[in-house]
């Protein structure tokens, strides 16, 4: 666990593509650290607040997204607990889909969230942040506040460009870049050109990793569970594979 003098590292599910498994990544490494003794705040960015229904957290917080880029509430304020141990959440609502208007308008909007974040490092030991898909100023927000980018691909060359697209924006960003975590997601073994992806891409692009997120129901079944997959399937596959990502975002904070 870190010592409360060690600074808290901050992690974001992040892909300028949606449909990739971002939100079922955040929540689930979130779990984790938690269940590993880290004290935990999980920021659902996603107008869509699908890691808020995941967690069954009450999905308002007054005065919205608006609220908390102009500083009329802190991000402090917008903290709710969960059902699980160690785990926080910062909700999200329908109003953060004006976020990056409202980061526009906003006296350097790209170190925002940064900003944001400061006064909570006294109260958690890792940040999860469950993010939009697009390329715009909130996605600079968020690689400038992170420490570690958790990318996950599913397996096909578009993808893959995708990936290699988001490497070259990371690397244009000011200041401290965030290490890159990409990873397989969606991978059903029955099809060869997924087999042939997960054997291949670890070995021809740096930044990812070879872990293999497979395509399970169980993964689905979140949404009736709505809970994290290690706590209804500790001995599900997918569950290994989320334990091993853990493993890899902890080796790149370090």
């Amino acid at each position: 666990m870190c010592a409360k003098s060690d600074p808290v590292k901050v992690v974001a599910a992040y892909n300028i593509k949606g449909g990739v498994g971002k939100t079922s990544t955040a929540v689930n490494l979130a779990y984790l650290a938690a269940r590993d003794g880290f004290r935990t705040l999980l920021w659902d960015l996603d107008p869509q607040g699908s890691a808020t229904y995941l967690l069954k957290a009450e999905a308002r917080v007054k005065g919205g997204g608006r609220a908390l880029v102009v500083g009329r509430r802190t991000a402090g304020d917008a903290v709710r607990s969960t059902e699980i141990d160690r785990l926080d959440l910062i909700p999200a609502d329908f109003s953060y889909r004006n976020l990056d208007r409202e980061l526009g308008a906003a006296e350097n909007p790209t170190k925002r969230l940064h900003r944001l974040l400061t006064p909570l490092r006294t109260h958690y030991d890792v940040v999860v942040l469950d993010c939009p898909p697009s390329a715009s100023l909130m996605s600079e927000s968020i690689i400038r506040a992170s420490d570690v980018l958790l990318v996950p691909l599913i397996p096909t060359g578009l993808s893959l460009r995708t990936f290699d697209q988001l490497t070259e924006f990371v690397g244009t960003v000011e200041g401290r870049a965030p290490q890159i975590v990409g990873f397989l997601s969606m991978v059903d073994r029955r099809k060869r050109s997924h087999r042939d992806l997960a054997a291949t891409v670890p070995r021809d692009h740096p930044g990812v990793r070879p872990v293999v997120v497979p395509s399970l129901a169980v993964v689905e079944q979140m949404a009736e569970h709505r809970t994290p997959v290690p706590l209804f399937a500790p001995a599900s596959p997918a569950t290994a594979a989320y334990e091993q990502l853990w493993d890899h975002v902890r080796e790149a904070w370090s």
